[in-house]
Protein backbone atom coordinates (compact mmCIF):
# COMPACT_ATOMS: atom_id res chain seq x y z
CA UNK A 1 0.00 0.00 0.00
CA UNK A 2 1.17 3.48 -0.81
CA UNK A 3 1.63 5.69 2.26
CA UNK A 4 -0.99 8.36 2.48
CA UNK A 5 0.37 11.87 2.22
CA UNK A 6 -0.56 14.19 5.03
CA UNK A 7 -2.54 17.26 4.02
CA UNK A 8 -0.36 20.32 3.86
CA UNK A 9 -1.41 23.01 6.28
CA UNK A 10 -1.12 26.59 5.19
CA UNK A 11 1.39 28.55 7.26
CA UNK A 12 -0.27 31.08 9.55
CA UNK A 13 -0.45 34.55 8.13
CA UNK A 14 1.80 37.04 9.80
CA UNK A 15 0.13 40.15 11.05
CA UNK A 16 1.58 43.37 9.76
CA UNK A 17 3.42 45.34 12.38
CA UNK A 18 5.03 48.72 12.06
CA UNK A 19 8.79 48.69 12.63
CA UNK A 20 9.66 50.16 16.01
CA UNK A 21 9.51 53.94 15.90
CA UNK A 22 8.03 54.06 12.40
CA UNK A 23 4.62 55.53 13.45
CA UNK A 24 6.39 58.37 15.26
CA UNK A 25 8.67 59.09 12.31
CA UNK A 26 5.71 59.05 9.91
CA UNK A 27 3.82 61.43 12.20
CA UNK A 28 6.83 63.77 12.34
CA UNK A 29 7.15 63.76 8.55
CA UNK A 30 3.43 64.49 8.16
CA UNK A 31 3.66 67.42 10.57
CA UNK A 32 6.65 68.81 8.69
CA UNK A 33 4.81 68.31 5.40
CA UNK A 34 1.84 70.31 6.66
CA UNK A 35 4.21 73.03 7.90
CA UNK A 36 5.83 73.21 4.46
CA UNK A 37 2.42 73.66 2.84
CA UNK A 38 1.65 76.54 5.21
CA UNK A 39 5.05 78.22 4.73
CA UNK A 40 6.42 77.96 1.16
CA UNK A 41 10.07 78.43 2.21
CA UNK A 42 9.82 76.21 5.26
CA UNK A 43 12.78 73.97 4.35
CA UNK A 44 15.09 76.83 3.45
CA UNK A 45 18.15 76.75 5.73
CA UNK A 46 20.94 79.34 5.48
CA UNK A 47 24.36 79.62 7.06
CA UNK A 48 25.07 82.99 8.62
CA UNK A 49 27.74 84.05 11.13
CA UNK A 50 28.77 80.44 11.65
CA UNK A 51 25.28 79.23 12.50
CA UNK A 52 22.40 77.62 10.64
CA UNK A 53 19.08 79.48 10.45
CA UNK A 54 15.69 78.35 9.18
CA UNK A 55 12.37 76.91 10.29
CA UNK A 56 13.67 73.32 10.74
CA UNK A 57 16.54 74.62 12.88
CA UNK A 58 14.09 76.74 14.86
CA UNK A 59 11.96 73.65 15.56
CA UNK A 60 15.03 71.82 16.86
CA UNK A 61 16.00 74.81 18.98
CA UNK A 62 12.56 75.41 20.49
CA UNK A 63 12.00 71.71 21.09
CA UNK A 64 15.20 71.34 23.13
CA UNK A 65 13.71 72.28 26.56
CA UNK A 66 10.70 69.97 26.09
CA UNK A 67 13.01 67.22 24.82
CA UNK A 68 15.10 67.54 27.99
CA UNK A 69 11.99 67.35 30.15
CA UNK A 70 10.77 64.36 28.14
CA UNK A 71 14.04 62.48 28.71
CA UNK A 72 13.65 62.72 32.47
CA UNK A 73 9.89 62.20 32.33
CA UNK A 74 10.38 59.00 30.34
CA UNK A 75 12.29 57.39 33.19
CA UNK A 76 9.71 58.46 35.79
CA UNK A 77 6.77 57.22 33.72
CA UNK A 78 8.61 53.94 33.07
CA UNK A 79 8.44 53.23 36.82
CA UNK A 80 4.70 53.85 36.79
CA UNK A 81 5.02 57.36 38.20
CA UNK A 82 4.63 60.89 36.89
CA UNK A 83 6.34 64.22 37.55
CA UNK A 84 4.10 67.26 37.37
CA UNK A 85 6.71 69.53 38.94
CA UNK A 86 9.23 69.77 36.10
CA UNK A 87 7.93 73.17 34.98
CA UNK A 88 8.25 74.55 38.51
CA UNK A 89 11.73 73.03 38.83
CA UNK A 90 12.66 74.87 35.64
CA UNK A 91 11.52 78.09 37.32
CA UNK A 92 13.56 77.33 40.45
CA UNK A 93 16.71 76.54 38.45
CA UNK A 94 16.22 79.63 36.30
CA UNK A 95 15.70 81.86 39.33
CA UNK A 96 18.82 80.41 40.95
CA UNK A 97 20.81 81.00 37.77
CA UNK A 98 19.72 84.62 37.38
CA UNK A 99 19.99 85.56 41.07
CA UNK A 100 23.49 84.13 41.46
CA UNK A 101 24.67 85.70 38.21
CA UNK A 102 23.47 89.11 39.36
CA UNK A 103 25.18 88.52 42.71
CA UNK A 104 28.49 88.18 40.86
CA UNK A 105 29.22 84.48 41.23
CA UNK A 106 31.36 82.73 38.62
CA UNK A 107 29.73 80.74 35.84
CA UNK A 108 30.75 77.27 37.16
CA UNK A 109 29.33 78.09 40.59
CA UNK A 110 26.10 79.37 39.03
CA UNK A 111 25.66 76.25 36.90
CA UNK A 112 26.42 73.88 39.77
CA UNK A 113 23.97 75.70 42.04
CA UNK A 114 21.22 75.60 39.40
CA UNK A 115 21.79 71.92 38.67
CA UNK A 116 21.92 71.23 42.40
CA UNK A 117 18.54 72.90 42.91
CA UNK A 118 17.03 70.56 40.32
CA UNK A 119 18.62 67.52 41.93
CA UNK A 120 17.32 68.54 45.37
CA UNK A 121 13.83 69.07 43.96
CA UNK A 122 13.93 65.63 42.35
CA UNK A 123 15.19 64.09 45.58
CA UNK A 124 12.28 65.69 47.44
CA UNK A 125 9.81 64.13 45.01
CA UNK A 126 11.60 60.80 45.22
CA UNK A 127 11.41 60.74 49.01
CA UNK A 128 7.69 61.52 48.96
CA UNK A 129 6.98 58.79 46.41
CA UNK A 130 9.45 56.04 47.30
CA UNK A 131 9.82 56.46 51.06
CA UNK A 132 6.56 58.02 52.23
CA UNK A 133 4.51 56.14 49.60
CA UNK A 134 2.55 59.21 48.50
CA UNK A 135 0.90 58.90 45.11
CA UNK A 136 3.21 60.38 42.43
CA UNK A 137 0.44 62.63 41.11
CA UNK A 138 -0.13 64.17 44.54
CA UNK A 139 3.54 64.24 45.56
CA UNK A 140 4.70 66.10 42.47
CA UNK A 141 1.62 68.32 42.45
CA UNK A 142 2.83 69.70 45.80
CA UNK A 143 6.10 70.90 44.28
CA UNK A 144 4.32 72.02 41.12
CA UNK A 145 2.37 74.51 43.23
CA UNK A 146 5.02 75.38 45.81
CA UNK A 147 7.94 75.45 43.39
CA UNK A 148 6.93 78.72 41.78
CA UNK A 149 6.61 80.24 45.23
CA UNK A 150 10.17 79.12 45.94
CA UNK A 151 11.31 80.67 42.66
CA UNK A 152 9.58 83.93 43.56
CA UNK A 153 11.29 83.94 46.95
CA UNK A 154 14.66 83.56 45.22
CA UNK A 155 13.95 86.48 42.88
CA UNK A 156 12.05 88.53 45.52
CA UNK A 157 9.00 88.46 43.28
CA UNK A 158 10.78 90.37 40.50
CA UNK A 159 11.83 89.54 36.96
CA UNK A 160 15.62 89.34 37.36
CA UNK A 161 17.67 90.21 34.28
CA UNK A 162 21.40 89.91 33.73
CA UNK A 163 24.07 90.61 31.13
CA UNK A 164 26.45 87.68 30.91
CA UNK A 165 27.61 86.66 27.42
CA UNK A 166 29.12 83.45 28.81
CA UNK A 167 25.82 82.35 30.33
CA UNK A 168 23.75 83.60 27.39
CA UNK A 169 25.72 81.27 25.13
CA UNK A 170 23.90 78.31 26.67
CA UNK A 171 20.57 79.68 25.44
CA UNK A 172 21.30 81.64 22.28
CA UNK A 173 24.80 80.62 21.21
CA UNK A 174 25.88 78.06 18.65
CA UNK A 175 28.18 75.06 18.49
CA UNK A 176 29.08 73.06 15.38
CA UNK A 177 26.69 75.22 13.29
CA UNK A 178 23.69 74.30 15.48
CA UNK A 179 22.10 76.25 18.36
CA UNK A 180 23.64 75.40 21.72
CA UNK A 181 20.36 74.07 23.21
CA UNK A 182 20.18 71.46 20.43
CA UNK A 183 23.70 70.24 21.21
CA UNK A 184 22.99 70.17 24.95
CA UNK A 185 19.79 68.17 24.42
CA UNK A 186 21.62 65.76 22.10
CA UNK A 187 24.46 65.22 24.58
CA UNK A 188 21.96 64.67 27.39
CA UNK A 189 20.13 62.09 25.28
CA UNK A 190 23.39 60.23 24.57
CA UNK A 191 24.45 60.25 28.24
CA UNK A 192 21.07 59.03 29.46
CA UNK A 193 20.95 56.36 26.74
CA UNK A 194 24.35 55.06 27.79
CA UNK A 195 23.28 55.18 31.43
CA UNK A 196 20.10 53.19 30.86
CA UNK A 197 21.11 50.84 28.03
CA UNK A 198 24.75 50.09 28.78
CA UNK A 199 24.18 49.50 32.49
CA UNK A 200 21.58 47.55 34.45
CA UNK A 201 19.72 50.73 35.39
CA UNK A 202 17.39 50.63 32.39
CA UNK A 203 16.45 47.02 33.09
CA UNK A 204 15.79 47.83 36.76
CA UNK A 205 13.57 50.80 35.82
CA UNK A 206 11.51 48.67 33.43
CA UNK A 207 11.26 45.88 36.00
CA UNK A 208 9.89 48.30 38.60
CA UNK A 209 7.34 49.63 36.12
CA UNK A 210 6.19 46.19 34.97
CA UNK A 211 5.87 44.59 38.42
CA UNK A 212 7.38 46.32 41.43
CA UNK A 213 6.75 43.36 43.75
CA UNK A 214 8.49 40.92 41.43
CA UNK A 215 11.39 43.36 41.05
CA UNK A 216 11.69 43.64 44.82
CA UNK A 217 11.61 39.86 45.22
CA UNK A 218 14.35 39.61 42.60
CA UNK A 219 16.61 41.75 44.76
CA UNK A 220 16.13 45.14 43.08
CA UNK A 221 16.24 48.07 45.50
CA UNK A 222 13.02 49.56 44.19
CA UNK A 223 13.13 52.58 46.50
CA UNK A 224 16.51 53.68 45.23
CA UNK A 225 15.49 53.12 41.61
CA UNK A 226 12.30 55.18 41.96
CA UNK A 227 14.12 57.96 43.83
CA UNK A 228 16.85 58.01 41.19
CA UNK A 229 14.37 58.49 38.35
CA UNK A 230 12.91 61.56 40.06
CA UNK A 231 16.40 62.92 40.73
CA UNK A 232 17.30 62.49 37.05
CA UNK A 233 14.02 64.14 36.05
CA UNK A 234 14.84 67.10 38.30
CA UNK A 235 18.31 67.30 36.76
CA UNK A 236 16.86 67.42 33.24
CA UNK A 237 14.39 70.10 34.32
CA UNK A 238 17.25 72.16 35.76
CA UNK A 239 19.19 71.93 32.50
CA UNK A 240 16.09 73.08 30.61
CA UNK A 241 15.63 75.93 33.10
CA UNK A 242 19.20 77.11 32.57
CA UNK A 243 18.72 77.09 28.79
CA UNK A 244 15.48 79.09 28.92
CA UNK A 245 16.91 81.60 31.40
CA UNK A 246 20.08 82.02 29.34
CA UNK A 247 18.02 82.52 26.19
CA UNK A 248 15.93 85.40 27.53
CA UNK A 249 18.73 86.66 29.82
CA UNK A 250 16.40 86.75 32.78
CA UNK A 251 14.25 84.74 35.16
CA UNK A 252 10.46 85.00 35.27
CA UNK A 253 9.27 82.80 38.12
CA UNK A 254 5.63 83.07 37.04
CA UNK A 255 6.00 81.99 33.42
CA UNK A 256 9.21 79.95 33.15
CA UNK A 257 8.33 76.40 32.19
CA UNK A 258 4.61 77.07 32.56
CA UNK A 259 2.58 74.01 31.43
CA UNK A 260 5.67 72.40 29.90
CA UNK A 261 5.14 69.40 32.15
CA UNK A 262 2.11 68.58 30.01
CA UNK A 263 4.19 68.85 26.84
CA UNK A 264 6.77 66.50 28.35
CA UNK A 265 4.13 63.93 29.28
CA UNK A 266 2.58 64.22 25.83
CA UNK A 267 5.99 63.73 24.20
CA UNK A 268 6.52 60.51 26.16
CA UNK A 269 3.05 59.23 25.26
CA UNK A 270 3.51 60.10 21.58
CA UNK A 271 6.84 58.27 21.74
CA UNK A 272 5.02 55.08 22.68
CA UNK A 273 5.57 55.19 26.43
CA UNK A 274 2.78 53.71 28.52
CA UNK A 275 1.52 55.68 31.51
CA UNK A 276 1.19 52.31 33.27
CA UNK A 277 4.98 51.95 33.26
CA UNK A 278 7.30 49.39 31.75
CA UNK A 279 9.43 49.60 28.64
CA UNK A 280 10.64 52.98 27.45
CA UNK A 281 12.48 54.55 24.54
CA UNK A 282 14.32 57.83 25.12
CA UNK A 283 14.86 58.56 21.42
CA UNK A 284 11.17 58.21 20.57
CA UNK A 285 10.28 60.54 23.45
CA UNK A 286 12.56 63.15 21.88
CA UNK A 287 10.84 62.54 18.53
CA UNK A 288 7.56 63.17 20.36
CA UNK A 289 8.92 66.53 21.52
CA UNK A 290 9.82 67.39 17.92
CA UNK A 291 6.29 66.49 16.80
CA UNK A 292 4.81 68.81 19.44
CA UNK A 293 7.08 71.69 18.45
CA UNK A 294 6.33 71.02 14.79
CA UNK A 295 2.61 71.38 15.52
CA UNK A 296 3.24 74.59 17.48
CA UNK A 297 5.28 76.04 14.64
CA UNK A 298 2.65 75.07 12.07
CA UNK A 299 -0.12 76.76 14.03
CA UNK A 300 1.93 79.95 14.38
CA UNK A 301 2.91 79.98 10.69
CA UNK A 302 -0.70 79.45 9.63
CA UNK A 303 -1.79 82.60 11.46
CA UNK A 304 -4.05 80.92 14.01
CA UNK A 305 -4.11 82.10 17.59
CA UNK A 306 -1.41 80.53 19.84
CA UNK A 307 -4.15 79.43 22.25
CA UNK A 308 -5.15 76.82 19.67
CA UNK A 309 -1.99 74.91 20.63
CA UNK A 310 -3.57 73.74 23.88
CA UNK A 311 -6.69 72.49 22.08
CA UNK A 312 -4.63 70.56 19.53
CA UNK A 313 -2.48 69.02 22.27
CA UNK A 314 -5.58 68.00 24.20
CA UNK A 315 -7.02 66.28 21.14
CA UNK A 316 -3.72 64.49 20.48
CA UNK A 317 -3.51 63.33 24.11
CA UNK A 318 -7.08 62.03 23.96
CA UNK A 319 -6.45 60.11 20.72
CA UNK A 320 -3.21 58.56 21.97
CA UNK A 321 -4.72 57.53 25.32
CA UNK A 322 -7.74 56.00 23.59
CA UNK A 323 -5.49 54.00 21.26
CA UNK A 324 -3.42 52.81 24.23
CA UNK A 325 -6.42 51.83 26.38
CA UNK A 326 -6.97 48.12 26.99
CA UNK A 327 -10.67 48.45 26.14
CA UNK A 328 -9.90 49.90 22.71
CA UNK A 329 -7.28 47.22 22.03
CA UNK A 330 -9.76 44.50 23.03
CA UNK A 331 -12.41 45.96 20.73
CA UNK A 332 -9.97 46.03 17.79
CA UNK A 333 -8.92 42.44 18.44
CA UNK A 334 -12.58 41.43 18.64
CA UNK A 335 -13.37 43.08 15.31
CA UNK A 336 -10.39 41.38 13.65
CA UNK A 337 -11.41 38.00 15.05
CA UNK A 338 -14.97 38.49 13.81
CA UNK A 339 -13.73 39.40 10.32
CA UNK A 340 -11.62 36.21 10.14
CA UNK A 341 -14.61 34.05 10.97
Amino acid sequence: MMPQSLPQSNPPKRRFRWPKGMPQLVALLLVLLVDSLVAPHFYQVILQDGRLFGSPIDILNRAAPVALLAIGMTLVIATGGIDLSVGAVMAIAGATTAAMTVAGHSLPVVLLAALGSGILAGLWNGILVAILKIQPFVATLILMVAGRGVAQLITSGQIVTFNSPELSWFGSGSLLLFPTPVIIALLTLVVFWLLTRKTALGMFIEAVGINIRAAKNAGVNTRIIVMLTYVLSGLCAAIAGIIVTADIRGADANNAGLWLELDAILAVVIGGGSLMGGRFNLLLSVVGALIIQGMNTGILLSGFQPELNQVVKAVVVLCVLVVQSQRFISLIKGVRGHDKT
